[in-house]
């Protein structure tokens, strides 16, 4: 059995959770349906405007973390916290907390990553960028390429350095979100 990961520093984390990436898999619709599924079981009883994929993941065709990441849009008369506190109740890990968001995992184990991994971005309704960025890219492949090949390069320099990863990818994808937002004007 590892280390407790409540005990680790962040650099022991990333070294246990490196950056990888791998090929499409249409098997990623599935797991974002089942965690769909049981996402809307657990919070029948509060009010959830959206669940929807985001993230590499839910861009056909380009190679990814095998990570599937869920935004849960809620509207702003929603208790935010009671939320969270539902989702990690049912075995998720508040990882990060902020007025307007609050981000939960499962799938980080004290060996590594498990078979299934999930992020969940809990959010207020209009908070929503990645919804823009996932359509621009699936309906613009050139673009999704030139993505898939950003992310190839950061890979190995980033790998153990997963904000720097983040970070890097940052500008490419503000550019990108600003023209979708312009071609999708409301769509969400």
């Amino acid at each position: 059995m590892g280390k407790d990961l409540s005990k680790m520093t962040l650099e022991e984390l990333w070294e246990l959770f490196p950056i990888f990436l791998v090929p499409h898999d249409d098997q990623w619709k599935d797991s974002f349906n089942d965690i769909e599924e049981m996402l809307t079981g657990l919070l029948s009883e509060q009010p959830v405007d959206r669940i929807s994929h985001i993230g590499s993941t839910s861009i056909q065709g380009i190679w990814a973390k095998n990570i599937i990441d869920v935004m849960v849009e809620i509207p702003q008369s929603a208790d935010m916290k009671d939320i969270a506190q539902i989702i990690k109740e049912n075995g998720f890990t508040v990882m990060s907390a902020e007025v307007n968001r609050i981000s939960l995992n499962k799938g980080y184990t004290e060996n590594g990553f498990a078979d299934k991994v999930y992020h969940i971005h809990l959010r207020y309704a209009g908070d929503n960028d990645e919804l823009y960025f996932r359509d621009y890219l699936n309906e613009h492949l050139d673009v999704a390429k030139e993505y898939e090949a950003l992310k190839l390069r950061l890979w190995k320099q980033y790998e153990h350095n997963r904000d720097a990863y983040t970070d890097a990818k940052t500008d490419f994808i503000s550019k990108w979100t600003a023209e979708a937002r312009k071609e999708y004007r409301d769509r969400y």
